[in-house]
């Protein structure tokens, strides 16, 4: 069984996520970590637990979700996994972030690809991986069958749906995903988004007024 550690970090409010279980081999997605603090503790509870850090896995590479990817590949020698699709959004962070004024993103590259379809293994828990494109071109989502969880990164969220007003995005294609990949996940699956509380998919598919 695996067990699901959220942190909210930089001002805009992103969930980064830690994934474990028994062995305590585990995964960090999305680390939005920007300041030196958020950063710290990011790694003490890493430390505490005594874990096992294994990958480095992006949903998507928009700025808040890579604020920390340097710093968690250099601290914990670990390789950062995305979508091959989105290597155009990563390569931009950095103007992006001198565009908003944002200092302190420390640049980072990617080491390995994964595709639709693709199993993540690590200690005895397996992610699938799934191409879920519109927020962004290269957006995934990680399913555990066994433990009926989704991390959906900025797809959908608890009562709204990502944006698509940034360059190469789709609303089309982000409905296309929620709609397909998503709401055909049983209901009773947790939704661990990129932004904002839990939620379900039984609870989005009825109430989300983006589909009712």
């Amino acid at each position: 069984m695996s067990t699901i550690k959220k942190f909210t970090f930089s001002p805009f409010e992103e969930n980064t996520y830690i994934i474990y279980d028994e062995t305590k081999e585990a995964v960090i997605i999305d680390p939005g970590c920007l300041a030196q603090e958020e950063k710290e503790k990011l790694a003490s509870f890493i430390k505490k637990e005594n874990l096992q850090p294994k990958a480095l896995l992006q949903t998507h590479t928009h700025l808040d979700h890579v604020f920390g990817s340097a710093f968690v590949k250099r601290n914990f020698g670990i390789k950062m996994y995305i979508h091959q699709a989105d290597l155009p959004v990563l390569a931009d962070v950095e103007n992006r972030c001198k565009t908003w004024g944002i200092p302190g993103y420390e640049p980072v590259e990617a080491d390995a690809f994964l595709q639709d379809g693709d199993i993540f293994s690590f200690g005895n828990t397996e992610l699938k991986v799934i191409w879920v494109p519109g927020h962004a071109p290269g957006h995934i989502a990680f399913i555990n069958t066994e433990d009926k969880y989704i991390v959906g990164g900025d797809c959908l969220f608890n009562g709204s749906i990502g944006r698509t007003d940034f360059p190469l995005c789709s609303h089309e294609d982000l409905m296309k995903s929620i709609r397909e990949k998503f709401f055909t996940l049983p209901d009773e699956y947790t939704v661990y988004a990129g932004h904002m509380a839990d939620t379900t998919i039984g609870f989005e598919k009825k109430f989300n007024p983006f589909f009712n």
